[in-house]
């Protein structure tokens, strides 16, 4: 007589959201606390901060998001993907991205964009595997990230003099929508595609945040002063 007990899609959707999602919040965490103390940054490390950030969002969170997308093979996931593309491109966001950093006196040269070459073409490559667990957890960090770094990121534009707060603004509301969206989209994805036991859910959340990491602390700082 078979016994094996058999958890119904629902409880295996919960139970996978309530084992990744924790984890994936104290990255977030963790990156938030380790953010350096705004009031003691100069005008230099300011803009430089802006500015990598810029340079690494403006062209490739569409690529990442799109690269998801392509990934994916639950239906359920699909609308909650092209949802969040649809606002990107219908809005311009990158547009928004780059009107904040210019008016932050920060729009990236290209110091900026190599001070962040390596993690981000890390980031590229390993989106382009297109391994659709992985990656939905990627970018539900990273929305979950974004939504709680406006703050501060509005606060260095504001020491830069800006009154441009639109991108801040916008990114700090619709990306808790957003990342709701894809922990939905994460469990219903691998309730169907289920990743391999022998590979790290969290492989690309952890290359995103050395990528972060990057972004906040550059190794060729006093080259963008």
């Amino acid at each position: 007589m078979n016994t094996t007990l058999l958890m119904p899609p629902q409880s295996q959707n919960q139970s996978i959201e309530a084992s990744v999602k924790p984890r994936i919040n104290k990255v977030i965490d963790d990156l938030i606390a380790s953010l350096p103390n705004r009031d003691l940054l100069t005008s230099g490390q300011r803009r430089g901060i802006i500015a990598r950030y810029a340079a690494v969002l403006e062209g490739n969170f569409i690529y990442w998001m799109t690269a998801t997308l392509l990934s994916v093979q639950s239906e359920a996931a699909r609308p909650i993907l092209l949802e969040n593309l649809y606002e990107e491109v219908r809005d311009a966001h990158p547009a928004m991205l780059r009107r904040f950093a210019i008016a932050a006196r920060a729009f990236p040269n290209d110091l900026d964009a190599l001070a962040v070459n390596k993690e981000l073409t890390d980031v590229r490559l390993f989106l382009g595997q297109l391994s659709a667990v992985q990656s939905l957890a990627t970018m539900a960090f990273f929305e979950g990230f974004i939504q709680k770094f406006m703050a501060y990121l509005a606060d260095l534009a504001v020491a830069q003099g800006s009154v441009e707060m639109e991108y801040t603004d916008v990114h700090g509301v619709c990306d808790i929508a957003h990342t709701d969206g894809l922990f939905r989209a994460l469990a219903t994805e691998q309730e169907i595609n289920p990743l391999d036991p022998a590979k790290d859910v969290l492989e690309g959340v952890y290359l995103l945040r050395n990528l972060i990491d990057r972004i906040m602390f550059s190794r060729d700082e006093a080259l963008s002063d």
